[in-house]
């Protein structure tokens, strides 16, 4: 277990029912904090609420579309009102909806990358993340301070095959914990992005086998991270240990970005 001093803080992970959000939900409750777990399904909430308990800490599961602003406000109102604030923000939801920009196949469009897979990734992936740190930060600044932590990923640094839109939110998480780190220094809150490589999550059950041995190949661990390498950063960014750093990104990826 990381020492970390987060004992009694309030964290609220986004997308924390599975994959890197539960791990991150976890840690946190392992270091005796009040975990939030927003996600847009129901489905094990109460078994998670207990295994957040188990691990040390105090959890609550909602409901939560990141894409719906209102829905965001008032899920961050009630856990101001239940626990008395929010110390912590976890930017983790995310989804997928790959494609090539113009797939060209025997002289002609065989495919594009349509509006609405477009568009359902940066409502997800971006304005999600927008929408609850906007809704977040007065909370925290009435507690004194505060850390947002946003899930980008290597891809936003470098752009990946067929994921245009996934790889624009990535890298514009970095630029919004940038650009917040400069606005909200003054309030002390800190403001960080993680950039995981390739995490052996459901998410990657999408992706062709193919991409996945050819990232494995240039990664120079040699091995998928797991969802608590993630968690772990997540937590020392979070923690006292990591109090100037601010508009940061770092690199969980295995060596994966050297390696490209």
């Amino acid at each position: 277990m990381i020492v970390t001093g987060l004992s009694g803080r309030i964290a609220v992970v986004t997308g924390g029912a599975a994959g890197i959000g539960r791990a991150t939900a976890r840690a946190f409750a392992a270091e005796g904090c009040k975990v939030a777990v927003w996600d847009v399904t129901s489905e094990g909430g109460d078994e998670l609420v207990a295994e957040l308990a188990t691990a040390g800490g105090e959890g609550s599961h909602q409901v939560v579309d990141v894409t719906d602003s209102a829905a965001v406000d008032a899920a961050a109102a009630a856990v101001a009102d239940r626990w008395g604030g929010i110390d912590v923000l976890v930017n983790n939801a995310g989804i997928l909806r790959d494609a090539q920009l113009v797939k060209w196949k025997d002289g002609d469009v065989a495919r594009v990358m349509s509006d609405e897979e477009f568009d359902a990734v940066i409502a997800v992936n971006l304005r999600g993340v927008f929408s609850c740190a906007r809704a977040v930060v007065p909370h925290m600044i009435r507690r004194g301070g505060g850390v947002i932590l946003n899930a980008s990923s290597v891809v936003g640094l470098y752009g990946n095959f067929g994921q245009t839109n996934y790889a624009a939110t990535k890298a514009a998480v970095i630029n919004m914990a940038g650009t917040w780190s400069r606005e909200l220094g003054r309030h002390n809150v800190r403001v960080n992005a993680v950039a995981p490589g390739f995490i052996a999550t459901e998410i990657l059950e999408t992706m062709p086998e193919k991409i996945l041995q050819g990232m494995l190949a240039r990664t120079p661990l040699g091995r998928m991270g797991k969802p608590e390498d993630i968690a772990n950063a997540y937590v020392w960014l979070a923690s006292d240990a990591a109090g100037f750093i601010t508009g940061a990104t770092l690199s969980v990826d295995g060596g994966l970005v050297l390696g490209t």
